[in-house]
């Protein structure tokens, strides 16, 4: 009779994933109705928002635990976490080409119905050599300094590595707060035409992104300080180095496309 040697280092069956999607359904849902004018208490969309977030935590703690404590990310785990990482990246580049796909559906060949004219009539667009200039070295010195940080985790020298991802940090936070002054100083809205809806959608999904990785990237910063990270054993920290990466190139064709092209 052959006898079934089940490894013992394995990661434990979670209840999150399941969790995790049924709460950002019901996020995304009630947002929806809220936006189209249907009765939604605000009160309870918050509520919702909690635990959503409370779910994050708790699934991010059972991981962390896994990786670091109980030593149960193998060679297989790992590469299970690589693969994962990489669809997910590609279902943002998706996401991403949606929008960049109905920009220059529009922006190519104007309709009749917003003057045959891009920007729309009456639009007045933002100087890509003001703020935007500034947010796209921002973003390339955060690359750099995320880079860095990567390299000196990778020989061993720790107290660079945390100096370097705490400037990759600080530049994500600057990078938000310089967006939100943007914001704030727009001549035009999400509902003012088809400009203004694709580049609030484009600019504000790339800014939530922004401020995720920045989160994504603090967490790493903690886990750094509290020695939770090795040169040969961090994936949390590559996880967040490939995420914030793909946030730097969106930006750049961002740039590039919308507030040079699109001006």
């Amino acid at each position: 009779m052959t006898k079934i040697i089940v490894p013992f280092h394995l990661v434990s069956p979670s209840p999150w994933p399941i969790l995790a999607s049924f709460q950002l359904f019901n996020l995304v849902f009630l947002n929806a109705k809220k936006m189209n004018n249907f009765h939604c208490s605000t009160s309870f969309l918050t509520f919702t928002f909690i635990l959503m977030t409370m779910v994050a935590i708790l699934w991010w703690r059972d991981v962390v635990r896994e990786a670091t404590f109980e030593n149960r990310h193998t060679k297989e785990v790992l590469t299970g976490l690589k693969l994962g990482m990489i669809l997910f990246i590609t279902s943002e580049v998706f996401f991403f080409l949606s929008f960049f796909w109905a920009f220059f559906h529009c922006s190519l060949s104007p309709d009749i119905f917003i003057g045959q004219n891009w920007p729309c009539k009456g639009i007045l667009s933002f100087n890509p050599m003001a703020i935007p200039l500034m947010n796209t070295l921002i973003l390339l010195s955060s690359g750099m300094s995320l880079t860095a940080s990567h390299h000196y985790l990778l020989v061993g020298n720790k107290k660079k590595s945390v100096i370097y991802i705490f400037m990759t940090v600080v530049l994500g936070i600057y990078f938000s707060i310089l967006q939100y002054v943007e914001y704030k100083e727009a001549s035009f809205s999400i509902a003012d035409s088809v400009y203004g809806s694709t580049f609030f959608m484009a600019t504000g999904f790339h800014g939530i992104h922004v401020l995720i990785g920045t989160i994504f990237l603090g967490v790493c910063l903690k886990r750094m300080i509290n020695n939770h990270f090795s040169s040969n054993h961090h994936f949390g920290f590559e996880a967040a180095a490939w995420y914030w990466h793909f946030v730097d190139v969106v930006w750049l064709f961002l740039y590039l496309c919308i507030y040079w092209f699109g001006k």
